[in-house]
């Protein structure tokens, strides 16, 4: 049986989550602050979102933009957030933390997703600023994700695409590997041909502003299942 391609759209507003789920996206990922690349949404974005939509919700956890290497107070800001957005009935998460040297912060990353469980657990594009992606790929797999947002290392999915490539045949079902950054209608067939991932991932914006693109959402997916 050939497994269904899926979207994950990230919304940085409820207008963007309302078009995700009317447009058929399969997943949404909350995120706040899209100028610094997405940041921890604020308790009340979420409940707005889950009052309106039946989506799974996964928000992420990200103290402030710039770099993935936290100090205590930080990691346990993200520790705080994990509880309060728990409790508040999200369906999963979305992190990454690097040690200083660009690699997997094997530690802190496990105690996030011990912290989330049962919830599952995506490792974001912090991966994109590791040295070896293998390595890396096996460490993120030790945390327990069960998935990894990545663009291959490059700065956007096409470049990456021999990467995730090697990323999704090194994996072998034990993580998704969810292509995502600068993903769009135009490039996600070809993208799709070359690496055979089971999910992607894209803001759909197309017009410089923080509100999804609804036409944008529905091509991803029709051409994801054509």
């Amino acid at each position: 049986m050939i497994q269904e391609k899926k979207i994950e759209i990230a919304c940085f507003n409820l207008t963007s989550v309302l078009i995700a789920e009317k447009s058929g996206a399969d997943r949404v990922e909350l995120c706040d602050n899209i100028a610094v690349g997405g940041t921890t949404p604020n308790s009340h974005f979420v409940q707005k979102a889950q009052a309106h939509v039946s989506l799974p919700l996964y928000a992420m956890i990200r103290p402030r933009g710039g770099n993935f290497s936290y100090s205590n107070s930080e990691f346990d800001q993200m520790k705080s957030d994990i509880c309060a957005l728990k409790k508040l009935g999200v369906n999963g998460f979305v992190f990454g933390i690097l040690k200083d040297d660009q690699t997997i912060h094997i530690e802190q990353n496990s105690e996030l997703v011990a912290l989330a469980s049962p919830l599952p657990c995506s490792f974001h594009r912090a991966f994109d600023e590791v040295i070896n992606y293998q390595q890396a790929l096996e460490a993120v797999i030790s945390c327990g994700f069960s998935t990894l947002l990545t663009s291959g290392t490059f700065p956007n999915v096409m470049e990456g695409k021999d990467v995730l490539k090697q990323l999704v045949v090194q994996a072998n079902n034990r993580i998704e590997i969810m292509p995502g950054g600068g993903l769009r209608s135009t490039n996600i067939l070809e993208l799709n041909e070359r690496v055979h991932a089971n999910w992607y991932h894209s803001s759909a914006i197309t017009d410089g502003t923080e509100i999804a693109n609804p036409d944008e959402i529905s091509q991803l997916k029709k051409k994801l299942q054509s």
